[in-house]
């Protein structure tokens, strides 16, 4: 019985945020995506940065390293409802950044990396639901 409730809590919850979850209850917050094989190692460096990068928790974060167009990538991860999508290409490795897109085709523009996981820390401290 206990785990039947459970089971109706987790169907309303995704029910009530349309799939959408937010970042702190997210099962992938950030999906980082290259856009050719030159910045391969760039994203997984980017990913296992961001899974340290906050002391009390690790961040959820996935990498895909396809040889699709980055457009395609865009659109998947967007349709899965990701809060993040960080893409990088050579000007963003050359500076050392990343370009951020929030959930709702929101372009956040290119920032540094440190600059990205205080976006991501205070969205999860505030447990903000946009």
């Amino acid at each position: 019985a206990i785990v039947g409730s459970l089971e109706r809590f987790i169907g309303i919850l995704i029910e009530e945020h349309a799939g959408a979850l937010p970042t702190w209850l997210a099962p992938v917050q950030v999906a980082v995506l290259n856009i050719t094989d030159s910045q391969a190692d760039y994203c997984r460096e980017i990913a296992e940065k961001l899974r340290k990068s906050l002391p009390n928790q690790e961040l959820r974060v996935i990498t895909d390293l396809r040889n699709e167009k980055i457009t395609y990538k865009i659109r998947e991860h967007s349709m899965q409802k990701l809060p993040y999508i960080l893409v990088a290409g050579d000007k963003e490795k050359a500076a050392g950044a990343v370009a951020v897109r929030a959930r709702g085709n929101r372009d956040l523009g290119v920032m540094s990396l440190d600059a990205f996981v205080q976006t991501i820390a205070d969205d999860i401290a505030h447990k903000s639901v946009g």
